[in-house]
């Protein structure tokens, strides 16, 4: 199951929304960091597009971790970004670059990811933004 993992974390060095989605279920729980959780994957790509125009991010320093049951999984990662665009309700974007570390927990149900939950540091992110 480590296998979805990866290729759903190429895709997104990629920046390939397509290849991310078609690495989850159609009921996927997508829990954000400091934020609501959406469910399916037309939210999730919705998402995907607004950090699109919002950040550039590659993700670096990768390893990934799943139970011996191959149903969860996690992945431990280094964000190095630049922020393109001001997101609502964040500092002014200015093409500001920032690095920080951050994780990844995933549900995995008939090969394909059925949750993805996110955290990082926001503010270690609004720091080096500021």
């Amino acid at each position: 199951m480590a296998d979805i993992i990866k290729t759903y974390f190429d895709a997104f060095n990629a920046g390939d929304t397509d290849g991310m989605l078609a690495c989850l279920t159609d009921d996927v729980a997508h829990h954000v960091n400091e934020g609501k959780v959406r469910e399916g994957k037309a939210k999730f790509a919705d998402f995907c597009a607004h950090m699109s125009r919002c950040y550039k991010e590659n993700l670096t320093d990768m390893v990934v971790f799943s139970d011996p049951e191959r149903t969860r999984a996690a992945a431990e990662y280094t964000v190095n970004g630049s922020y393109l665009e001001t997101d609502a309700g964040l500092p002014e974007a200015r093409g500001q670059r920032y690095r920080l570390p951050a994780g990844s927990f995933f549900d995995l149900r008939d090969g394909r990811i059925s949750r993805i939950t996110t955290y990082y540091n926001l503010a270690d992110w609004t720091a080096q933004v500021s």
